[in-house]
């Protein structure tokens, strides 16, 4: 039996943003929908980079403290993204989250977000197999 694979678990319905899109747009859409990350991608649906509460609070704050407007996604986003692909194995992904400290990964196919993976998308994979 061929093992489950990351696009049986993966979440489809990703909040993203768009590289020029403004940092503070970044910051509702994380406040608004109770994220810690949003995937950046291009028009073409490419991952581009990745924005984080992290970025957003070092930046935001320092922006506003300075009385300055926030600035774009694309100067405050991380660009090497660590992903995985949509027909990884489960197994693959649970070792690779073992082994860095993010609670969720983006999911490509090719170069394109189609999807993203979190710890608990694999603990819900687990009860389904072996619970």
């Amino acid at each position: 039996m061929k093992p489950a694979s990351v696009k049986d678990y993966m979440s489809r319905n990703v909040v993203t943003i768009a590289p020029d899109a403004d940092l503070l747009e970044a910051v509702r859409l994380l406040v608004l929908h109770g994220l810690s990350a949003l995937p950046v991608v291009d028009r073409g649906g490419a991952l581009v980079g990745i924005i984080s509460e992290r970025d957003c609070l070092r930046d935001a704050f320092q922006a506003s403290y300075y009385a300055e407007r926030g600035g774009k996604v694309r100067d405050y986003m991380t660009s090497a993204v660590e992903s995985v692909f949509s027909e990884d194995s489960i197994f693959d992904v649970v070792k690779k989250f073992q082994e860095r400290p993010f609670k969720r990964f983006p999911v490509l196919l090719g170069n394109h977000l189609v999807g993203i993976i979190s710890r608990r998308d694999l603990l819900r994979a687990l009860l389904r197999h072996w619970g």
